[in-house]
């Protein structure tokens, strides 16, 4: 195996190793040589890739946004209307949260820790996603005033966009944090029976596939 291929695999297995250790451990109570033993390498290895845990963990980051980068690039290059391009991106931005440790490890750190990834940048990143791909939708793909997803009329406001974005950033917002205590809220099913709702339309409304509340505000 060329030398520079064994680099970058032992490199990515540090950051698989150091997300999966931070998951079970949090960042502080993380060692180093405990993540240099579960990635099977040396001490050494490990420092040779990284000089210290914060030089690890804003790798960890970088990994995590790289991620987020191919989801949110599938949504730009969607041609399904706007609601469901978004509803595709919860979709499988929620299936790599589940099955991906480092862009799990990575949304959960904290925001000084790994800025971008807090829950605050996220809004603001995906609402600016959002209503990018709003601006660029015919007016029959947006969300109608009412909250519905259907046709605009004619004189749709100006403003129709970034309601539209609001609306469908806080919905893949409020997933994100209700997953974090019950995972079936990340599910297609989950995701695709709220997405019924936006339609407006009673038999498009799917309730069933909703889970309920973990637990309510007292």
């Amino acid at each position: 195996m060329p030398t520079q291929h064994r680099a970058i695999q032992s490199r990515q297995a540090l950051i698989r190793s150091a997300a999966e250790t931070f998951l079970e451990k949090g960042v502080p109570a993380s060692g180093m040589v405990e993540i240099s033993r579960r990635a099977r390498l040396s001490k050494g290895a490990l420092y040779f890739h990284f000089t210290s845990k914060d030089d690890l963990t804003l790798a960890v980051r970088d990994a995590a946004l790289a991620t987020l980068q191919e989801v949110e690039d599938a949504l730009t290059r969607s041609t399904q209307p706007l609601a469901t391009a978004v509803r595709d991106f919860a979709v499988e931005l929620f299936r790599r949260v589940q099955t991906d440790a480092v862009l799990r490890a990575g949304l959960r750190l904290r925001p000084e820790t790994a800025p971008g990834l807090g829950i605050y940048a996220l809004e603001q990143r995906w609402y600016a996603l959002f209503l990018d791909k709003a601006m660029t939708c015919p007016a029959d793909n947006r969300i109608g005033p009412g909250g519905s997803v259907g046709p605009t009329g004619p004189q749709a406001s100006d403003s129709e966009p970034r309601r539209t974005a609001q609306l469908l950033t806080s919905i893949v917002v409020g997933l994100l944090h209700l997953g974090g205590e019950d995972g079936t809220w990340w599910e297609e099913e989950s995701v695709a029976g709220l997405w019924g709702l936006l339609s407006g339309a009673p038999e498009d409304m799917v309730p069933a596939g909703l889970p309920a509340p973990v637990r309510l505000p007292g």
